[in-house]
């Protein structure tokens, strides 16, 4: 049974995260995770993030994992969401209008001064990570917004690895200067109207449970509570 999708980045990390079933027991999770675990033990990969239930946290301090924040989920359909009203304009990184390195750079820029917790990756391990997840065609995935002729925000809206009609965006953010003027939620709803370009049917995303900015913005563009997920950590040595 596919319990975990579980995305595999070289030798460097393993992104695991718990799929949520009903009439699933704890044990069937919990054979699976220790199959999981065993297979990366017997691997040279640096570390294993892990997106679970916080009802197993005890069981994952056991095991030597470490607790590094909590987030919520929200979910959206989108068969019925609407063309969004804005005045802003967005291209991709596939049209050629700006290189690579300047994309790293506003990436990192947008960023700055998150509300996660999750300890931040160097760009360039960023950069990698786009690249090996979203595939050869990456550069179609990655969005950035303009308004009145300068950048406003980014985003990486995609399939989610192992589905065919989940939508999630690797990434999504707004340049310092134009946080709390309602652009983020501009951005995050023209997103989710490219996850349909894309062939999602459905949204799902995640936030700290402290980055009530964030939770406003699933808010205010139709998203439900999905639920809650600690995330936890375990490395070599």
């Amino acid at each position: 049974m596919n319990l975990f999708n579980i995305i595999k980045n070289k030798k460097e990390y393993w992104l695991v995260d718990q799929i949520k079933k009903e009439d699933v027991s704890e044990q069937s999770y919990l054979h699976e995770l220790t199959d999981i675990l065993t297979e990366w033990n017997h691997l040279e990969i640096g570390y294993l993030s892990l997106l679970m239930d916080e009802e197993y946290e005890g069981w994952l301090l056991d095991q030597k994992f470490s607790k590094i924040s909590s987030i919520v989920e929200y979910t959206r359909d989108l068969k019925n969401l609407q063309e969004a009203n804005s005045r802003l304009a967005w291209h991709s990184l596939a049209e050629g209008l700006l290189d690579d390195q300047k994309y790293a750079e506003l990436y990192e820029l947008c960023r700055s001064g998150s509300a996660n917790k999750n300890k931040k990756q160097p760009i360039a391990q960023v950069m990698d990570s786009i690249a090996s997840e979203l595939g050869g065609e990456w550069r179609r995935h990655c969005y950035y917004f303009m308004k009145d002729g300068a950048i406003a925000g980014i985003s990486i809206p995609h399939i989610e690895m192992g589905t065919k009609e989940e939508g999630r965006l690797f990434y999504f953010g707004i340049v310092p200067e134009l946080r709390g003027q309602g652009v983020g939620a501009q951005i995050h709803r023209i997103s989710m109207i490219l996850l349909k370009d894309f062939q999602a049917t459905y949204y799902v995303g995640s936030t700290d449970v402290s980055n009530t900015n964030m939770i406003k913005i699933f808010a205010k563009n139709g998203c439900e509570l999905k639920g809650r997920k600690g995330i936890y950590k375990v490395a070599k040595g």
